[in-house]
């Protein structure tokens, strides 16, 4: 997990459209930057479904919410369609992004080994500046935590 006080590292990725957005564009906002592992599992609908649900606060905020994980494009549009997400959601399946923020960990699953995205979620404040980090995510609880940061 990246440092609290860290410039946050340059994303450059394409949403759910398959429209490349950065994150120097969101300069002069505040960035809620989740990383999930899946598309259309329990945890990471709970957690796209909170954000859904709380958006217009977070935009009140002066905040935007972006969500990332290894899924394509396609797949993002799917869960995008399927759960009315009002928010950008970045396709990261070369994992740049996600090994940038320090996300992409060894995991155990039943006594399984493997790699993947460690849940976590970044606050970034106007400037590019990380000032939150958080890697003990508990899905549900995210959204309402995070919009509690702002």
């Amino acid at each position: 997990m990246l440092e609290v006080g860290t410039k946050a590292p340059a994303i450059s990725l394409p949403d759910q459209n398959g429209v490349v957005h950065t994150l120097e564009e969101y300069k002069g906002k505040k960035v809620i930057l989740y990383f999930y592992p899946k598309d259309n599992t329990p945890g990471c609908t709970k957690q796209a479904c909170g954000f859904a649900e709380r958006y217009p606060q977070f935009m009140e905020k002066g905040a935007v919410v972006i969500g990332i994980s290894k899924d394509s494009v396609a797949s993002h549009k799917k869960f995008e369609e399927k759960f009315s997400l009002p928010f950008t959601i970045l396709a990261d399946p070369e994992l740049t992004a996600i090994k940038a923020y320090d996300v992409w960990k060894e995991k155990k699953n039943y006594g399984k080994v493997s790699m993947g995205v460690v849940r976590t979620t970044y606050l970034i404040d106007e400037e590019g500046i990380i000032i939150r980090a958080n890697d003990k995510v508990k899905a549900a609880d995210d959204p309402e935590n995070m919009l509690g940061e702002i």
